[in-house]
């Protein structure tokens, strides 16, 4: 989850949609989204597959003032999905100027499925995890309503995108990664290794989007943002603060483990030097790098299939051309801002827990150990 939202500014801009929903409907008033039961479907449906006209549908509105009442809708089908019957689907009713009311197919009704695989994900958080499953996933609950009730409206009320953007990350570091790991000093190391290496993903950021001359204005999505209500967006504030989010989705993950190794490490060997203790840290540390970049790059290559199979159809425009475009342009930045982050969050970790976690006497464990032992003897 964390690797693709940090690769995947559309799923930034779905969580700004939502809130909104609302505000952005008030041009259309007169349309109502409803739920509908498919109760008949044509007995020759399969001649109409990859036609050009559609097929008629009789469904039975749930929901609405008209719940009960059936309609027939056409669906212009195109081999992609074909409702069933009793299949529930999303309709939209439309009430004209001239006091007519027309109904149209919208989509199929997946709010189920998404319901069962997040209580399917919750539980496992907590079967597998124990406390540190449940705390895990407050951190990811309360993650998404800083992003829900501070960054978006913010945004959306036209504060900087940026600024919001790197306050909405202080308190998602600072909230999850307690919540999730403890309240202790391993804790605190990396989430002072997180703010260190995210102050670094922003600078970066925004030098190589001003260097490539981005607008933000790449995608469908954030040329719609800017209609209708929100059309003092800053696009490329909002895609530097969609940087800064994603980037932080992967840090916390290689700084917790590197200030873990670290720890780990000291407890394993206490009379380990310092020298030591950084040279094997390290040594952990990029072989974390190295599978964690090749994680990175298939997570990113499988969500952008369609995208990728676009660079096999025939075409006059060279490649530079093509990766030359806005869009292509704000993905291959965003990907390598991320993946650069993650080459300063190994070492940037590895220095925070060294120095935070040492022993506080400067006496080594293992002689306060012997020491304590003999004592015992005695």
């Amino acid at each position: 989850m964390s690797i693709l939202r940090a690769y995947r500014l559309p799923l930034l801009l779905l969580v700004m949609a939502f809130p909104f929903a609302p505000l952005l409907a008030q041009g259309v008033p007169s349309e109502e989204v409803l739920r509908a039961e498919v109760i008949g479907i044509p007995n020759d449906r399969g001649a109409s597959v990859g036609n050009a006209g559609g097929e008629a549908l009789r469904l039975r509105l749930v929901t609405g003032t008209d719940a009960g009442k059936e309609i027939t809708v056409e669906q212009h089908s195109r081999g992609l999905w074909l409702p069933e019957e009793e299949e529930t689907v999303v309709v939209r009713k439309l009430a004209r100027a001239d006091g007519s009311i027309e109904y149209s197919l919208a989509e199929a009704y997946r709010f189920p499925a998404l319901l069962w695989i997040a209580v399917l994900f919750a539980g496992l958080c907590i079967l597998l995890g124990g406390k540190k499953g449940v705390g895990s996933l407050s951190g990811l609950i309360l993650s998404i309503g800083i992003l829900i009730f501070f960054v978006v409206p913010r945004i959306a009320d036209g504060a900087d995108p940026v600024v919001t953007s790197l306050i909405g990350a202080l308190a998602i570091a600072s909230t999850s990664l307690f919540l999730a790991h403890g309240f202790k000093k391993r804790t605190f190391a990396a989430f002072l290794s997180t703010l260190a290496t995210l102050a670094i993903a922003a600078g970066l950021a925004a030098i190589f989007v001003h260097a490539a001359k981005l607008f933000g204005a790449g995608s469908e999505e954030a040329l719609f943002l800017q209609s209708g209500a929100l059309e003092h967006l800053n696009l490329r504030g909002l895609l530097l603060g969609g940087i800064i989010i994603g980037c932080l989705g992967v840090l916390d993950d290689v700084t917790v483990a590197q200030t873990a190794v670290v720890d780990e490490l000291k407890k394993a060997n206490p009379s380990m030097g310092t020298r030591n203790l950084i040279r094997a840290s390290m040594s952990i540390g990029k072989e974390h790098i190295a599978s964690m970049i090749n994680t990175l790059a298939l997570a990113y290559a499988g969500a952008s299939m369609p995208l990728l199979l676009l660079f096999t159809t025939p075409t006059d425009y060279p490649l530079w051309f093509t990766l030359n475009g806005e869009f292509l342009a704000e993905e291959i930045i965003r990907t390598l801002v991320g993946s650069t982050s993650l080459l300063f969050a190994v070492p940037i970790s590895t220095a925070f827990a060294v120095l935070l976690l040492k022993n506080p006497t400067g006496v080594s464990a293992s002689r306060t150990f012997s020491g304590s032992e003999q004592g015992a003897v005695d």
